[in-house]
């Protein structure tokens, strides 16, 4: 059976992306937190260049980035597709991918800020919804009340070592 480590942490939207992946493919793996105040030698010498999460270990070979693992585990376990197969479609997942990755929603709503709105992008709107009632999805999103406080935590933090 092929070792599979995925380091990372609980409150990540692109290592909960990963595991979910990982889960509709049906493959097992050993998930490692990381702390990111103190990143463990093992995450340094698995990902030297940026020396951050995500990475995913498998059979000792390091994948690192979370849509680049995404494609990975796509091209490597059956199952259920994670990649349109269309270049066109494929081409515009990534395109939107990219964009909520630069659209923080939960840090959005802390800040009080509205880039992104359901009135300004219905469709999107409408796939994040039926995105969220995904059985998977659901059981892997943390808790907003425990992702808000995160944050909030996060952020009085830095507030108070300026």
């Amino acid at each position: 059976m092929a070792e599979l480590k995925l380091f990372g942490t609980w409150f990540s939207r692109f290592g909960q992306r990963i595991e979910i992946a990982l889960k509709l493919k049906g493959v097992k793996y050993e998930f490692i937190e990381e702390d990111l105040n103190k990143k463990s030698l093992l995450l340094l010498k698995y990902n030297p260049v940026y020396k951050k999460i995500h990475v995913l270990l498998h059979n000792g070979k390091p994948i690192c980035e979370s849509l680049v693992i995404l494609e990975y585990i796509d091209k490597t376990w059956e199952g259920p597709s994670i990649w349109p197969r269309d270049p066109y479609e494929k081409a515009t997942t990534c395109f939107w991918a990219k964009f909520f990755d630069e659209k923080f929603g939960i840090l959005q709503e802390l800040a009080g800020l509205q880039v992104f709105t359901k009135e300004k992008f219905p469709n999107v709107g409408e796939w994040i919804d039926e995105f969220h009632n995904c059985s998977i999805i659901k059981e892997n999103l943390p808790p907003e009340d425990k992702l808000a406080a995160h944050f909030q935590a996060h952020f009085r933090a830095v507030a108070a070592s300026k």
